[in-house]
């Protein structure tokens, strides 16, 4: 798995709850997803990358670009409110990274069968 969607991930477990309020990373982690929303996350991650490669280069922070637009395609995407456009990105690149995130909001929850799937 790339760095990119290592990163997504990581975030998206660390700020997704499961029923009892707990972070669903203090629990699960990657291997805990559902087969069918690890392959929605990828893709999603792949589009986003592909569409976004150089305003995701242009990243000048600490940590590599793959990482931070991972961790803040996850927050922005879910309206955590931080990601690309709350000042670790130039103004310019943060607005375009911002306003690409324009897919629909993806949540993560624990099914019935213990695995981690999204909606």
């Amino acid at each position: 798995m790339d760095e990119f969607t290592e990163a997504y991930i990581k975030c998206a477990l660390w700020s997704s709850t499961d029923d009892e309020g707990d972070p669903l990373d203090s629990n699960y982690g990657p291997a805990d997803l559902d087969s069918l929303t690890l392959a929605k996350i990828k893709d999603d991650c792949k589009r986003f990358q592909d569409e976004n490669a150089d305003d995701i280069a242009e990243w000048e922070g600490n940590g590599t670009p793959e990482e931070a637009a991972g961790h803040d395609y996850w927050l922005t995407r879910n309206g955590h409110g931080a990601g690309f456009w709350d000042g670790d990105w130039s103004e310019d690149v943060g607005n375009r990274l911002d306003a690409a995130c324009g897919f629909n909001e993806y949540n993560l929850y624990v099914g019935d069968d213990g695995k981690i799937h999204g909606d």
